[in-house]
């Protein structure tokens, strides 16, 4: 049996690619390289998700660890557990994938995502299989149920805004119909806002369908119907958050983290003045952090990578465009509920709309975001064809350009990437890619044997 970590985790079709045998597999091979002692367990909203984390849980427990069974938790709130009862963790989401898929992501005790290295351990446990002598007796695992998680979580998210209150704050909450539907309406309703909650009735198949971090359109219509202040968006397993200005006009997650960055710098928050990104950030995001003396650190895609560079810096603050934001004096991983809760906390203390304060913030630079479908997004690196065509695309738009092309981590797809000063040459490069892409990687490279 063979199984590969992506950038956030172990992803595929339920019950297809992700078998509750495969899900067995990784529970057994996470006891064996993270320890016999007890492990965390959750998930979010999907139909699979019960069926995968009894699997999980059952490997577990065959190695002799005893879990505990959080139920619907979001992501970050597995994190923070893991931290505070310094217990590895296991999350059983494909995060902002629909409904269909699901994932696997592991937390080493403490509530950080696996090192690469811990990674490669646990593929190779898992295709060397179960040991010789699995426990037996009262050396197997016990499963038991802690519904208190939930509750432990929400009191840190509310320590966290230092006893301020959100009275007079009209919010729409979208829950992605996933695992923060139950939490994230009454955590803003018990600090004194007036919350319109939607998306937040998940039945197992309308998790992130048309709703939440990656489709804001119902958020804004909410924000607008509702005459509310200000939207908040989550994914599926709520570490991502995009938001809603109370004119519908969405903010992502590059101007929800300038925004962050100079506040935090305004009250001597910002250690080093510097904010990390990811190299899929706009780079009006760099320019304007430039132009107010704030350093821009560049990652990889992912907030494993953002947060390595926060912890060898000892900065503070981090974040993807997809609404993965690390506040790390707070949490040790993208936490889209915590960046919520710390946005209308921002624009309560400012007192001024979402809009006036993001207001030419960050100036946009025309950028294209694209994906291609492909069975092995591994090739990549290999396909020559498609990098000879990256050079050429590149000497066409001039140093005041950029182009990134990668294989997703989570899907089956290749993404572009494409900046430029002019939208029409964006668009225009972007679509070359793609069909470089297609023809070297796709279905009708496949086609004629390639």
């Amino acid at each position: 049996m063979a199984v590969r970590f992506g950038t956030d985790g172990i992803r595929g079709v339920a019950n297809e690619e992700l078998t509750p045998e495969v899900a067995t597999a990784v529970g057994r091979a996470s006891a064996r390289v993270l320890g016999g002692g007890p492990f965390l367990v959750g998930r979010d909203t999907r139909w699979s998700g019960p069926l995968l984390q009894a699997a999980v849980s059952a490997g577990l427990a065959a190695e002799g660890c005893d879990v505990t069974d959080l139920g619907v938790v979001p992501t970050p709130a597995l994190a923070y557990l893991s931290e505070r009862r310094h217990a590895p963790a296991v999350v059983i989401s494909a995060s902002h994938n629909p409904y269909a898929d699901n994932g696997i992501k592991v937390f080493a005790s403490g509530g950080a995502k696996l090192s690469e290295a811990i990674e490669r351990a646990i593929e190779a446990a898992v295709a060397a299989g179960p040991g010789p002598r699995p426990p037996t007796g009262r050396s197997v695992g016990r499963i038991s149920a802690d519904p208190t998680g939930a509750a432990e979580y929400l009191d840190h998210l509310r320590g966290c805004v230092g006893g301020r209150r959100l009275d007079g704050l009209r919010l729409v909450v979208d829950g992605a119909n996933g695992a923060a539907s139950a939490l994230a309406p009454g955590l803003f309703s018990s600090l004194g806002a007036d919350v319109v909650a939607v998306a937040c009735e998940p039945d197992g198949a309308n998790i992130n369908d048309a709703c939440g971090s990656t489709s804001p359109e119902l958020l804004s219509e909410a924000v607008v119907a509702q005459r509310a202040d200000l939207g908040l968006a989550f994914d599926g397993d709520a570490d991502r958050l995009v938001a809603v200005d109370h004119t519908g006009a969405v903010a992502d997650g590059d101007v929800l983290l300038a925004l962050f960055a100079l506040d935090l710098d305004a009250r001597g928050l910002l250690p080093g003045d510097t904010v990390v990104v990811t190299v899929m950030t706009n780079l009006g995001f760099r320019m304007a952090m430039t132009g107010r003396g704030i350093t821009v650190t560049e990652t990889q895609v992912g907030d494993r990578h953002v947060l390595a560079a926060l912890e060898a810096g000892g900065l503070a603050l981090g974040g993807e465009q997809s609404g993965h934001i690390v506040f790390r004096h707070l949490a040790t991983t993208g936490d889209g509920i915590l960046s919520g809760l710390l946005l209308a906390d921002l624009v309560a203390r400012r007192g001024e709309p979402l809009a006036g304060l993001t207001e030419g913030l960050v100036p946009r630079v025309p950028q294209v975001l694209t994906k291609v479908a492909v069975d092995d997004p591994g090739r990549l690196e290999s396909a020559g064809a498609v990098w000879e065509v990256v050079k050429e695309v590149e000497a066409d738009l001039g140093p005041n350009a950029r182009v990134l092309l990668r294989a997703s981590g989570t899907e089956p797809v290749v993404r572009v990437m494409v900046e430029a000063p002019d939208e029409g040459q964006a668009a225009a490069a972007a679509a070359r890619l793609c069909q470089a892409v297609e023809a070297d990687l796709g279905p009708a490279a496949r086609a004629t044997g390639d």
